[in-house]
């Protein structure tokens, strides 16, 4: 069992997460460059931050077509876990793999802060160490995080609860309703139609150690590794 991290030109996370799922979590990992084309032996997958090609174009939507993503879609359509952080949601709205688009934020500038989101549901693999309403604490840092998507998206994300976490703060007078980009139902963080994709763009991989100043982020990635040795007890 081993979550392979996957490496594009430009992620600039993809050793920080691989710090904490080893260091911290405790978990086998693995750095996986993009020009690889099998996860053979890979239970789980995580998608970092970054500027993946240097968001030439716009973000993702290079790094879609690397050699890897044939693999990870598979790999996702098989069931296996996928996290996509950052440039990793943005990767896999580009790809397909997740609804929606990542637009530029509303003030049309770079944010790097901690925000305040609220656990809509606790129910998914990746978030069943939180309970439902609680208020967890992590960065971001992106120029392109501004959630949109069709309004029937937005109604079937609902209706399905596929909406993991919205943003709730903290109010700033660019963002009185604590909502920091302008995603549509502040949006931060959702999970595809089968539940083993979530998408999100602040960061646990940045709130998983006291000395960052949160470790609202350990759980959920915790419950990546969970469902990592669950994948791979399946795959034998």
């Amino acid at each position: 069992m081993s979550i392979a991290v996957i490496t594009f030109p430009g992620s600039n996370c993809d050793r920080d997460c691989l710090h904490v799922l080893r260091n911290i979590v405790g978990s086998p990992a693995e750095l996986v460059f993009h020009k690889e084309t099998s996860l053979d032996g890979f239970t789980g997958v995580l998608i970092p931050g970054g500027f993946s090609y240097g968001d030439y174009l716009r973000a993702g939507a290079l790094a879609k077509i690397s050699p890897i993503m044939t693999a990870i879609r598979r790999f996702a359509e098989e069931g296996g876990p996928v996290l996509g952080i950052c440039n990793g949601f943005q990767i896999l709205c580009e790809a397909g793999l997740l609804p929606g688009a990542l637009m530029l934020n509303r003030n049309l500038r770079f944010i790097s802060r901690w925000v305040e989101m609220k656990v809509e549901n606790s129910d998914s693999i990746f978030t069943r160490s939180y309970w439902t309403g609680q208020i967890v604490r992590m960065p971001i840092a992106h120029a392109e995080g501004n959630f949109t998507a069709e309004s029937s998206t937005i109604e079937r994300l609902l209706s399905d609860k596929r909406i993991v976490f919205t943003y709730c703060g903290p109010a700033r007078s660019d963002s009185p309703d604590g909502n920091p980009n302008g995603s549509l139902r502040s949006i931060a963080g959702i999970v595809n139609d089968s539940g083993n994709v979530l998408g999100m763009m602040p960061h646990p991989d940045r709130a998983s150690e006291a000395i960052l100043g949160s470790t609202d982020g350990l759980p959920l990635l915790r419950s990546l590794a969970e469902a990592a040795v669950g994948n791979s007890l399946i795959r034998l």
